[in-house]
């Protein structure tokens, strides 16, 4: 968290400034309207009120100062403990618990921020970073028009998407029980297949958390990155539905395949890294390839691959052993290489290892339930519940009764 060291500077020089005589009707410019009232507030605050807010300012800021010496020292050992436990891998050599973070991050205990008596927010004092732009629905199918003058075909019914997806993952070699309960955790058992992270029909009023939509939530640049990957393969799949097909249903069909090639090389244009996918996820053409997700035709081909994706990740590294939902999740939640990490831990030491040594620090501290359930048997095992609570909803039974 960035330190407002210059707040004391700002409360001396506005007791020493004097107030300007203005009024309203001389037109003054917001900023300096602005300026008019903090020095008035300056100027009907007592100096003891200020003198107590400079003190116990930096009494507060020596605190999250300790705070976040202890907090860098502790995400750095994570870090460095992670790139030890992927060396050892390489080298095939057996990890243990000293290859951990066994202690839990620490969590500011200090001081709070004073009010300050200018009635000015801390905050103001420093610039703003911008906000980064979180695409929705609306947004992907315009720059699906705008790139590509191409539109999704949007499924007729829920079912329709559920159905399309079932057929697709267990022909590629997913469980029911594998794609239900990832569905029922990500979603609450009753998401759509355009169901975007911080949305959903019963917040009004809400907004998106990220870019994450779906049975199985993808990021655009999990949509980049499959359709590099995986693209040659949709088109084949299209190709020969298109074959069986006639008239404008097929034409409609070439037309979203000679699309989805344009996006394959875009998304291969790029070497085949997460940080060079996300770089185009985060552009408006690569909203548009985000766009696909909602394709009653290729959404459930992004979304199975997704996991499917992780299945065979675990068994290229030698898990022969079926991956429990669960299992399959953490994967899905945290990455391959990190999840697998999670997945082949002893059951022993699954209760000792803290959650945090498989997240980086932002994500984490975002994770309440990761924050919450702090160690690997908690994390796996309130997972389990939720999945056995939310199969119960209406949408996952309806996503069962579809395989």
């Amino acid at each position: 968290m960035r330190r407002q060291t210059i707040r004391g500077c700002l409360v001396t020089l506005a007791l020493l400034a004097p107030a300007p005589l203005v009024s309203a009707q001389d037109g003054l410019a917001p900023d300096v309207a602005g300026a008019s009232s903090m020095i008035f507030l300056a100027q009907m605050a007592s100096p003891q009120a200020v003198s107590d807010y400079q003190r116990r300012l930096t009494e507060y800021q020596a605190g999250r100062e300790t705070y976040e010496a202890e907090a860098s020292a502790y995400w750095n050992a994570i870090a460095e403990k992670r790139r030890g436990r992927n060396a050892k891998r390489r080298e095939h050599q057996v990890v243990t618990l000293d290859d951990y973070v066994l202690t839990q991050p620490p969590v500011y205990a200090g001081p709070r921020r004073p009010a300050n008596p200018l009635g000015e927010p801390e905050a103001e004092t420093a610039p703003s970073r911008p906000r980064k732009i979180i695409p929705v629905v609306a947004d992907l199918l315009k720059a699906a028009s705008d790139y590509y003058q191409w539109t999704p075909q949007r499924p007729a019914t829920e079912a329709d998407f559920k159905r399309a997806y079932a057929r697709f993952a267990m022909s590629a070699g997913l469980t029911r029980e594998q794609a239900v309960r990832v569905y029922a955790f990500e979603t609450g058992g009753n998401g759509s297949h355009d169901m975007q992270a911080g949305l959903s029909s019963w917040r009004p009023g809400a907004r998106a958390i990220s870019t994450a939509i779906g049975y199985n939530q993808l990021l655009t640049t999990n949509s980049v990155e499959l359709i590099a990957e995986q693209g040659p393969l949709f088109v084949k799949v299209l190709t020969q539905r298109a074959a069986a097909l006639s008239g404008p249903t097929r034409q409609a069909m070439e037309s979203k395949i000679a699309v989805l090639k344009q996006m394959v090389a875009l998304a291969r244009s790029v070497p085949d890294e997460w940080g060079e996918h996300e770089k185009i996820g985060d552009t408006p053409q690569g909203w548009a390839l985000h766009a696909m997700v909602l394709d009653v035709d290729v959404g459930p081909m992004l979304q199975a691959h997704k996991l499917l994706t992780s299945v065979r990740f675990a068994r290229t590294k030698g898990y022969d052993r079926p991956l429990t939902a669960a299992e399959l999740e953490m994967m899905n939640l945290t990455g391959d290489g990190t999840g697998l990490d999670m997945v082949t831990m002893p059951q022993v030491m699954r209760d000792q290892v803290p959650s945090a040594n498989f997240f980086q620090r932002s994500g984490y501290e975002r994770n309440p339930v990761a924050s919450r359930n702090n160690t690997v048997a908690k994390l796996l095992a309130v997972t389990e519940t939720r999945m056995d609570s939310n199969s119960n909803q209406p949408g996952a039974r309806e996503l069962a009764a579809a395989f």
